[in-house]
């Protein structure tokens, strides 16, 4: 067997997926075989080909056997809601770092719980926040932290689409479902990082429930710091995606889509009472930047940016305070 290549080393991180669903295939196998400093080492899934199919010759038809495999340096997982826990829990404990798929957790509690074994571990925990990576998102950061339009007295987030199969997870209360799960973390995610480090409460919830109990639409109002948000989610409605944040002195707009914006061009529209600004973003694939910042960070790059554990943290606390509002 080959030994793990630490902090330091020049090799490619060998990469792990535990799941071969439409995401792995669309997105992160593409993305790992683009990525520089990654290799796609070894798959799991219940079932091998579709593991086979993700370009890896190594593939395995438990996810145990894929965890425990020791030239496997870092796991990515993707599986549904409820699996994101144990499984991240267990790859830690094998000595794996770990990309896992939104939300992080079902919980705060969870997330602590991750955050907990990072530590005793020494091991990485990173929320697969892919949009956060793209250059229009970190853009759009800068310029708040930079105070192109003053303190932020107002956010707009939402993330809708069509009415998701009766079949799919996504309506499964066992495993995760429902619309703040599956799109909260992006919507709820860009209000916190637009107004950084201050204290959020949830105000109001209004929300529409599928028969087996999962939300349908999570439309909710916040306060965090001096900025009021309004957010809405949905697995039940036309599609949409929008963020307006709204400063004393301006205005910024990520146009549609706003979170997913992939392999495509992107807009961010800077209005403030000096000046009209467009910046146009040339297609990029940020879960690509993705996995190559989260490769540099495990050899020990101090300069790779990743979404840092309390962030994750952050949105599964105000995630918890929206679904206890809306019980």
């Amino acid at each position: 067997m080959t030994a793990l290549s630490g902090p330091g080393s020049t090799a490619p991180v060998r990469w792990g997926f535990l799941g071969a669903g439409w995401i792995a295939h669309r997105a992160l196998a593409p993305a790992v075989h683009a990525a520089s400093g990654a290799v796609l080492h070894a798959a799991a899934a219940r079932d091998p080909a579709r593991a086979r199919t993700l370009g890896t010759g190594r593939v395995y038809d438990t996810y145990e056997a894929l965890v425990e495999d020791p030239e496997v340096e870092a796991v990515y997982i993707c599986l549904t809601n409820e699996a994101h826990l144990p499984w991240t829990l267990a790859a830690l404990k094998a000595g794996k770092h770990v990309l896992c798929e939104k939300p992080l957790g079902l919980s705060a509690e969870e997330v602590r719980t991750m955050a907990e074994a990072s530590r005793w571990t020494d091991r990485l925990v990173v929320e697969a926040a892919w949009s956060r990576w793209h250059p229009r998102t970190r853009r759009a950061e800068a310029l708040v932290a930079t105070d192109a339009i003053g303190p932020v007295r107002s956010v707009e987030a939402g993330f809708t689409f069509g009415r998701v199969s009766e079949r799919t997870f996504r309506l499964d209360p066992h495993r995760g479902g429902g619309s703040l799960y599956d799109v909260g973390p992006y919507v709820v995610g860009a209000a916190l990082w637009a107004v950084p480090d201050a204290e959020a409460s949830v105000i109001a919830v209004d929300c529409e429930r599928h028969p087996d109990g999962v939300d349908l639409t999570t439309q909710a109002r916040l306060r965090i710091g001096d900025a009021a948000v309004a957010t809405r989610t949905s697995i039940d409605e036309v599609y949409g995606e929008w963020l307006r944040i709204a400063g004393e002195h301006g205005r910024l707009t990520l146009d549609t889509p706003a979170y997913t914006s992939w392999l495509a061009a992107s807009t961010l529209r800077l209005n403030t009472e000096a000046e009209d600004l467009t910046f146009d973003f040339a297609p990029v694939d940020a879960y690509q930047l993705m996995i190559e910042q989260v490769s540099r960070a495990i050899r020990g790059d101090a300069s790779a940016w990743l979404v840092p554990l309390e962030e994750s943290l952050r949105v599964a606390e105000v995630m918890d305070a929206i679904r206890e509002l809306s019980r």
